[in-house]
């Protein structure tokens, strides 16, 4: 079964992602264009976004194992101030990016840290949220790219990993599921898959094995089954797409049903 990429793929794809988010912005006809997959949100707001949170994540990196991000970080997260002219913004997103690689570098993977995924199956510590941070990265970088009117897909190597991470970070969870048992399979082209199973214990992901013809699927088991890309299930679970832009088998109203659970506890 595949890997996880190690930790010096996701410093390498932080830093490749932050790059093509500021080739993104060096080329946009102005800082004010209007981002469709952040409503509200100029391209100015996304860098700033961005960059504080590249520097948001170096302080708690740097701060090593605690209870909650440095008071210092968060202070300096709600007064940033940033660069309004172009090249000096860049330059400044540039400097965030490198600040949060230094941070990770220093640390190490398995160093601990703060993290909002508690109670998740992804770790707390620097690994995990350099393999986090990859994501952020990539779908803002997206976020740019459609605000300039040529969104592309996400890398294929940080897309597949993006899928487990996603279902691991952000949809894992101990409160129990509201509904009826059931399970969610997400089926990426490029050969790789993951189950989602949510019941009254919360909500944990395993790998399974990509389907073949004569396998098929146990619909007792699972309620709806999402295939695409690994890029447009990446898109699809952060919001960036909607389900109708991928191939759903089963229920498909189970889908609505996830999105719209906010577990008690995280």
């Amino acid at each position: 079964m595949e890997k996880n990429l190690e930790f010096p793929d996701l410093l390498r794809l932080i830093d490749e992602r932050s790059t093509a988010f500021r080739a993104v912005v060096a080329a946009a006809p102005g800082l004010d264009a209007q981002v469709p997959t952040c409503p509200g949100w100029t391209l100015f707001d996304l860098v700033k976004h961005l960059g504080g949170g590249d520097r948001f994540w170096a302080a708690i990196v740097g701060a090593g194992p605690a209870d909650a991000p440095p008071a210092e970080a968060v202070a300096a997260r709600a007064a940033l101030e940033v660069p309004q002219e172009r090249e000096a913004l860049l330059a400044w997103l540039d400097g965030s990016t490198q600040l949060l690689l230094g941070a990770l570098r220093a640390a190490g993977p398995e160093s601990g840290c703060w993290t909002w995924w508690p109670a998740s199956q992804s770790p707390q510590t620097a690994g995990g949220t350099a393999r986090h941070r990859v994501q952020e990265t990539a779908v803002h970088t997206y976020d740019a790219q459609l605000a300039g009117g040529a969104p592309q897909p996400l890398p294929v190597e940080l897309a597949l990993d993006g899928v487990e991470e996603f279902l691991f970070t952000v949809c894992a969870t101990p409160s129990a599921w509201p509904h009826k048992p059931t399970a969610f399979d997400f089926h990426a082209a490029e050969g790789r898959s993951w189950r989602l199973t949510v019941d009254g214990d919360g909500a944990r992901t395993t790998r399974i094995p990509a389907p073949t013809a004569a396998t098929g699927e146990d619909s007792d088991t699972v309620g709806a089954s999402v295939h695409g890309t690994a890029s447009e299930l990446v898109l699809y679970l952060y919001d960036r797409i909607q389900a109708d832009s991928l191939h759903v088998d089963g229920d498909a109203g189970l889908l609505d049903l996830l999105r719209a659970w906010e577990p008690e506890e995280k």
